[in-house]
């Protein structure tokens, strides 16, 4: 009976909140603050110009989409899926020209556009690795990404129509949905999309041309997995159906399996199709995952996948440290679920993970200087790990560009009457109500200070209820689940002023909730406590046995060589150890660091005796380690001598 119970609260939860809650798009987010401003900035001047450089002149993927229109004969260059990277870069440039018009920019996107439109084929498809090598063979292969690519093709068309209005793109997009749609849906021929994303895109298209067909052929595509249709074709190279989530139904599949980045995008679309038809069967199989997820396979930076052989899953709580996989992409795709998660529930469970992957498994990615990378995010090192300038297969880069340049997606959502603050990022937006305009605008110093100021101005004196999340780490809850947990309490709670006078609240579904009439000029003032806290994991997680991890806010922390003596391996953190917060303006940057006295072992020159003797160290953000050469980093820092393993 509790089952079904919880199915129907599910179901439930679906048909109220799908139909209410939408987001408040980047486009209508002008992000302002100190934080996220000089990264898309970054974004904008080095690290597009560097997804240029390498699309267009390093590597052959331009050169591809030229050689289909020149008719020459020559065969394809580079890897099957590298069309994928040219639509990526294209959706953050887009996102970019949003927030930082650059006439030279928009004209170098126009000019790839015109070249990927010249390579499509008459009856829409497109496609440069099998255009070139051999357009008999296409919708053969269900692993060559060929829906793949175009799902990203989509993202980029939908998002280059809405920064610019231009629609070439889009006409391409769409021509090629129709192409894949007559192919595939219209005859219901099987087929399995060995790398999912083209479910998301196509929601994306259908909402940027009404045009149901592309929802529906989201919707088949879904329907697709669980049915045997790619045994024999797909799996020749790998070892079963649970590496691209096609063991079971979507509906039907109630545990996390295979590659991490495939699994983001299908559980993403499917979030987008369970809302668009208000399908309790999508819902309900997410929010079990989605728990298999977050309490058993989540690292504490919100990175997932743990083993890079399959790039993915294994066994519950098998999270290494030194050797975790956490692909910036993965992290990329728990921020897109879990924000459509929220949507679907109004719960802000699933905003505390997009913002604890937001701001540390995915912003690790991205070097401060933005033209280094990295597509796998470790939780230690021993000092062999470093960001790259490019890698083969590049879908990290642009990814995280295009998160970051499209923040503003993820700090807003409203209904026609409510509006909540699912991000603390400092902005201006204005948000249409049933009942009028209302214009927000926040201030903050977030992540490193705890103050924000919410002014509230509607066009007319109105009654809102305005939802603002208060963070699980705010409330003593580490992550959703048991994986991870504080080692102290922490007293203080989070205060709400309105106008400098305090005001009680209530917490409902992770929100504090204001329902007043607002006029112009209010100011809602939040205080989240940003003590720093301890963090332990459960036993299960036996890599984390008889060691803290660090955390301030939102941010985990780390120590890292070039802070410590060149060494952090031989670092011990006892558990009453006090640490002190200090802002330090030029390191990395800007960045809070931590700082203690704990006790450092030295190992003598023979290796046979140890001594311990009291030193400061410094943590730092973990997204800010590796911008200053190779060395150690520990997230997990041992709490007994017994935990260490020197070497001499």
């Amino acid at each position: 009976m509790k089952h079904l119970l919880t199915v129907t609260l599910l179901a439930t939860s679906l048909q109220t909140t799908a139909q209410l809650l939408q987001p408040v798009p980047f486009s209508q987010v002008a992000i302002t603050d100190q934080f996220w401003s000089p990264r898309q900035l970054t974004i904008s001047k080095t690290t597009i110009p560097v997804c240029i450089f390498q699309t267009e002149v390093k590597t052959p993927r331009i050169r591809n989409f030229e050689k289909v229109t020149n008719h020459s004969g020559q065969k394809h260059e580079g890897i099957y899926f590298d069309d994928s990277d040219v639509y990526k870069a294209l959706e953050a440039i887009a996102y970019s020209l949003k927030t930082h018009p650059d006439e030279k920019l928009e004209q170098k996107a126009d000019e790839w556009i015109d070249k990927i439109a010249a390579a499509q084929q008459p009856d829409g498809y497109l496609n440069t690795y099998y255009t070139l090598n051999g357009i008999d063979k296409r919708w053969s292969d269900m692993e060559k990404h060929e829906d793949y690519c175009a799902g990203h093709l989509f993202e980029a068309a939908v998002a280059y129509y809405n920064t610019t209005g231009k629609t070439k793109l889009l006409n391409v997009a769409t021509k090629l949905a129709d192409h894949i749609d007559k192919t595939f849906r219209e005859p219901n021929r099987h087929w399995v999309s060995g790398h999912e994303e083209i479910e998301l895109a196509l929601v994306k298209l259908y909402k940027a041309t009404n045009n149901k067909k592309y929802l529906d052929l989201a919707d088949w595509f879904l329907q697709q997995r669980g049915h045997g249709y790619g045994k024999g074709v797909i799996w020749d190279n790998w070892t079963n159906s649970a590496y691209c989530q096609d063991s079971l139904p979507v509906r039907d599949q109630r545990q996390i399996t295979g590659h991490a980045v495939r699994a983001m995008y299908l559980y993403t679309g499917a979030a987008d199709v369970g809302a668009a038809l208000k399908d309790s069967g999508y819902m309900t199989a997410m929010e079990a995952v989605w728990e298999d997820v977050v309490h058993r396979n989540m690292y504490l930076t919100g990175g997932i996948g743990s083993s890079g052989h399959n790039e993915g899953f294994t066994d519950d709580y098998d999270l290494p440290n030194e050797h975790a996989y956490c692909e910036t992409c993965a992290s990329v795709g728990m921020v897109f679920w879990n924000q459509r998660m929220n949507r679907l529930t109004g719960d802000a469970k699933y905003i505390d993970v997009l913002e604890r992957s937001l701001y540390n498994g995915a912003l690790d990615g991205l070097s401060l200087s933005g033209d280094r990378f990295f597509y796998g995010n470790p939780l230690a090192s021993s000092g062999q790990h470093q960001r790259q300038e490019w890698f083969g297969t590049a879908c990290c880069p642009a990814n995280i560009s295009r998160l970051v340049a499209s923040v503003g997606d993820y700090v807003y959502v409203q209904s026609d009457k409510e509006l909540w603050v699912n991000l603390f990022i400092g902005s201006k937006t204005k948000i249409k109500l049933k009942n009028g305009e209302v214009e927000l605008q926040q201030q903050t110093n977030y992540p490193w200070d705890g103050t924000v100021n919410i002014t509230v101005s509607p066009k007319r004196s109105q009654q809102i209820p305005l939802h603002i999340r208060i963070p699980g780490w705010a409330q003593n809850t580490a992550t959703p689940g048991d994986a991870y947990y504080f080692t102290d309490k922490l007293e203080v709670k989070a205060t709400i002023k309105i106008n400098g006078q305090p005001v009680d609240y209530q917490v409902n579904n992770g929100y504090a909730v204001i329902n007043r009439t607002w006029k112009k000029g209010d100011v809602l003032t939040v205080d989240l406590p940003m003590e720093v806290r301890k963090v332990a994991a459960i036993d299960k997680i036996k890599e984390n046995r008889n060691r803290i991890a660090l955390q301030r806010g939102p941010l985990v922390y780390c120590l890292e060589h070039a802070d410590n003596n060149g060494q952090v391996k031989n670092i011990i953190v006892p558990e009453p150890t006090k640490w002190k917060a200090e802002m330090d303006n030029n390191l990395l940057n800007g960045v809070v660091t931590l700082k203690g006295e704990v006790p450092v072992v030295k190992l003598s020159a023979d290796g046979q005796s140890v001594t311990t003797e009291k030193q400061p160290v410094t943590a730092i953000p973990y997204f800010s380690w590796a911008n200053r050469g190779k060395g150690e980093m520990e997230i997990w820092i041992p709490t007994k001598i017994s935990a260490i393993s020197l070497k001499p």
